[in-house]
């Protein structure tokens, strides 16, 4: 489906009307494109191809723990639009003696996170795009993060956390490779 810039000005001005607000008005008359276009960049991979940027190195060894964290992240909740953010943490043990280009794991979290989702469903995806398209013994993900909807309304509890984690093969069938994933991302 292609992005619908007017389609968007015209709900976002609904919506100014709705909550009382005169669209018209000095403050307001460009925010029905500005908040179209912002949603044309925050839900960008909605019109993208699938994510296919997996350039693959040769590499001596497939024994080890390839940690990427702190991967800076901004997402968009599905249940009310508004952002929740912070880090996603990634590794993975490569099979075949091919290890993926370290810069490809923040431009796949950049992709998985421009489309609404919630932090649970975001951190499965991410694992389950490395596991489809690299050649890996397992991969374990990590996203810490804070919730606009959990800040600013509802409970408003400003600068809670919430976890989550995904992991397979053997980061899920063995506690020691578990137990290295966790050590690492908490130094």
């Amino acid at each position: 489906m292609a992005f619908q810039q007017q389609k968007i000005e015209a709900a976002v001005k609904q919506i100014l009307e709705a909550i009382g607000e005169d669209p018209e008005r000095e403050g307001l008359i460009d925010t029905p494109k500005r908040v179209a276009k912002m949603y044309g960049e925050v839900f960008s991979s909605l019109n993208e191809p699938e994510f296919d940027d997996y350039t693959l190195f040769a590499s001596g060894n497939d024994d080890d723990m390839v940690v990427v964290k702190d991967i800076q992240f901004y997402s968009m909740c599905e249940h009310h639009l508004l952002p929740f953010f912070g880090k996603v943490h990634i590794a993975y043990v490569p099979e075949g003696d091919k290890v993926l280009g370290l810069s490809k794991l923040p431009r796949l979290v950049d992709y998985c996170t421009k489309r609404p989702s919630v932090q649970e469903n975001l951190t499965v995806l991410i694992a389950d795009q490395l596991v489809k398209h690299v050649p890996v013994k397992g991969v374990a993900v990590s996203i810490e993060a804070e919730h606009m909807c959990m800040t600013m309304r509802g409970v408003k509890t400003p600068h809670s956390s919430t976890k989550t984690f995904h992991y397979t093969g053997i980061f899920k069938e063995d506690r020691e490779w578990k137990r290295d994933f966790l050590a690492a991302i908490n130094n």
